[in-house]
This record gives C-alpha cells, sequence and structure tokens, in this order.
C-alpha cells in the first residue's frame, strides 16, 4: 500500500501531465473541455481531501503549522483562479493568460509542498 507522500505525488504527477496536455490545445474544443473538466474536479477533490485529512494532522504540530497555512492560503488562491477560468470563453486570449497564471502557480505550489511541507511532514 502506498504511503500519504506516494499518493500525493502521484496526484501532483498527474496534474502536471494534465496542465501540460491543456497546454498544447488551443480554442474551445473538445479535448481542451475534456481535459479541463478531468483537471478541475480532480484538483477541487485532492485539495479537500489534503486539508481534510494531511494539513490537518499537520496543523496539530507547531512546526507544521506556518506551512499548512500557507499551502491552504494557495489553495484557496488556486481554487479562485480555476472557478475564474470555468466561467470564461476557452477560446479567449484572457482564457489562456489565466491558464498560464494558473499553470505557473499550480506547479510552484505542488514543488513546494513536495519539497518543503513533505519535508516538514
Amino acid at each position: 500500500m502506498a504511503d500519504i507522500y506516494k499518493t500525493i505525488t502521484k496526484d501532483h504527477d498527474h496534474h502536471r501531465d494534465i496542465l501540460n496536455r491543456i497546454a498544447d490545445t488551443s480554442g474551445d474544443t473538445a479535448k481542451r473541455r475534456r481535459l479541463w473538466r478531468e483537471f478541475y474536479r480532480d484538483v477541487k477533490a485532492h485539495a479537500a481531501a489534503e486539508e481534510e485529512t494531511f494539513y490537518a494532522s499537520l496543523m496539530t504540530k507547531t512546526w507544521g503549522q506556518d506551512k499548512v497555512r500557507h499551502s491552504v492560503t494557495e489553495h484557496k488562491e488556486l481554487d479562485d483562479i480555476m472557478d475564474e477560468l470555468q466561467d470564461m470563453d476557452m477560446s479567449s486570449p484572457g482564457w489562456l493568460n489565466r491558464f498560464k497564471t494558473l499553470h505557473h502557480d499550480y506547479v510552484h505550489h505542488i514543488e513546494e509542498e513536495e519539497e518543503e511541507v513533505f519535508e516538514r511532514a
């Protein structure tokens, strides 16, 4: 049975892959919509589960609280961007611009989590 770190990292790897595949699409296509739906659903579920199990456990430790608070703040920021994208026209330049921000910020978040939060945990 995989440990929590491997499980979270596996999700992150899947999300990186989907983000890269979305970045290779253009316009409001069936492929982009399908990939976006998958990413949106998976990340929302991942973040909720992560906060309820992994982060909740770390919050009980003084040494974990600052990193967890930072990560939860980033979850909220990413969630807000995802909700914006959900309501935008996928063929607009604004969607692509906002997606690039999400892509960058999400990769930064998961790298920070894997390198810093996992280390503390």
